[in-house]
């Protein structure tokens, strides 16, 4: 099976199984919007619940806020986002679809990179165990060949986003021969600017309304609160401010399910520090995201990080977390250094002074800030897929199972009766009752008990607890693992301690501590 079909699997269990829906379905849908159904919001609110805690509760020194999404439109002027906020578009004249021009240009570089994947795989099969990857990379004339061209390309592509050279971003996609995906044809228009911002009016009639936005990110709401929050908490550097969030971005090119929508939902949290200690909290955000990410268990060698080799207006130092997906290695986190770009600005532009008075050393400065910012969407994507697994088993069965995390697990536990007679689903729901007071719990009492188990796999519930008629002789309950389809008897009075024990936030926390 081909990562291509594995991706459509998973797009399609999402639906079947109530994570996410095509927004508006009954309409026909609407392009690059999504609707989170009864298990994908469980699922979104336990990473949110993550990220969050593993930044105010693990961290005495950083707060949270939720600033609202309409903000006076000046804002959007001192953070550049008028002026600077565009991506370059290109038209295919043939098919009138529109696309980033460097989407296109790192599109075909990754094929460059999978064509050398496949020689070096080719080379694996025919030299067995005495093959030399790395010598073998460094004299295949036609690795060389491809490595060598994909490696110009990139510097050309590079050189012409940092210069804004739309001219030769254009000529980069004629030389690659690059064709629109639809028509196959490579009529293309010129490389033109387009700001990402929607527009919408305040006001109660039309002649008087004004023009404001509607956010692009979160982190201008903590921006504009900065003396706020540290006035009113007292806060001394370094301190954060953190913030989870909706946010919106006119995509042209808005695709691959939802990991890029035009309605999405950001995690941020903006650290202020001193100016000239900007690279420290850099790279000790850069290890404690990352370690955040590979908590989860989905292995390590799935995640990387990849530096900005051109960077925003407002930034010293960049770089991506980047996750495997099965369209390959793609951003889910970013943390910038943004020296004080935004807080300059905003004084600038408002005429307040945003500054901090540091009792220590006797100043008053603008402060420097980096930035961790993370689409939950985005990580919602990540979870789905590196939780999808199909198995064969023994008895030659297969299943579909999603491998949460159980703390990130939509629903902990299912209860079942073995049968819906002689007082079990009675007993069951004595159980769930008791439990449902902390954990989100289940009950089932359709189909048979191995129908139930694959129901409750395809969602990720980790544990299933089954009600039997020892169950009313003494006590006892059959708790099934969901990884491992192991079976045991725990008293039903040690259930409450097993799930908190199994399912909490606490295992993931000690990791990060």
């Amino acid at each position: 099976m081909t990562q291509e079909e594995l991706f459509k699997k998973l797009v399609a269990h999402a639906k079947e199984y109530g994570f996410i829906f095509p927004s508006s379905e009954i309409y026909d849908g609407l392009s690059a919007v999504y609707d989170y159904g009864q298990m994908g919001v469980e699922l979104k609110n336990n990473i949110k619940r993550y990220w969050w805690d593993a930044m105010t509760r693990l961290h005495d020194n950083i707060v949270g806020i939720d600033a609202a999404i309409f903000m006076h439109p000046k804002v959007w002027e001192a953070s550049g986002h008028v002026s600077a906020f565009n991506d370059p578009l290109i038209d295919n004249k043939d098919s009138k679809k529109r696309y980033r021009a460097d989407v296109l240009i790192e599109d075909w570089l990754a094929k460059q990179d999978e064509k050398i994947a496949r020689e070096v795989e080719k080379a694996r099969k025919r030299f067995g165990e005495s093959f030399d990857e790395e010598k073998y990379l460094a004299t295949s004339p036609r690795v060389v060949e491809l490595a060598a061209k994909r490696d110009e390309v990139h510097r050309r592509m590079t050189e012409a986003l940092n210069a804004n050279d739309f001219t030769e971003l254009r000529q980069i996609i004629l030389d690659c021969e690059i064709a629109c995906p639809i028509s196959g044809t490579r009529n293309w228009t010129e490389v033109r600017q387009f700001n990402l911002m929607f527009e919408t009016k305040v006001g109660s009639v039309a002649e008087g309304a004004n023009t404001i936005y509607l956010r692009p990110e979160t982190a201008q709401g903590i921006f504009v609160n900065f003396l706020n929050v540290q006035k009113t908490g007292r806060m001394k550097l370094p301190f954060g401010i953190a913030q989870i969030g909706k946010a919106f971005r006119n995509e042209i090119v808005a695709r691959q399910f939802i990991f890029r929508m035009r309605e999405f939902e950001q995690m941020e949290m903006q650290f202020f520090i001193r100016p000239g200690e900007e690279m420290k909290w850099y790279e000790y955000w850069k290890t404690f995201r990352m370690k955040w990410h590979r908590a989860l268990g989905f292995g390590d060698d799935n995640y990387r990080f990849h530096d900005h080799e051109k960077l925003a207006h407002y930034a010293n130092a960049a770089a991506d977390i980047e996750y495997n997906f099965p369209f390959g290695f793609k951003e889910v986190e970013g943390i910038h250094s943004r020296t004080d770009f935004d807080l300059g600005q905003h004084q600038k532009f408002s005429g307040r002074k945003m500054q901090y008075f540091d009792a220590e050393t006797g100043e008053s400065y603008v402060p420097y800030v980096v930035e961790t910012s993370i689409g939950v969407d985005r990580m919602v994507l990540q979870v789905l897929s590196a939780a999808y697994t199909e198995e064969r088993l023994e008895n030659g069965e297969e299943r579909v199972v999603m491998r949460f995390p159980a703390a990130l697990a939509p629903v902990k536990a299912a209860v079942l009766p073995l049968v819906k007679k002689d007082g079990l689903p009675e007993l069951a729901r004595e159980i769930i009752a008791g439990l449902r007071l902390d954990f989100n719990v289940q009950y089932d009492e359709k189909d048979s008990i191995g129908k139930r188990y694959r129901r409750q796999d395809a969602i990720g519930t980790p544990f299933c607890i089954t009600v039997d008629h020892q169950s009313l002789e003494d006590g006892t309950v059959t708790v099934r693992r969901r990884d491992d389809m192991e079976q045991h008897r725990v008293a039903a009075t040690e259930l409450h301690s097993l799930l908190e024990r199994e399912t909490g936030f606490r295992a993931l926390f000690q990791k990060l501590a």
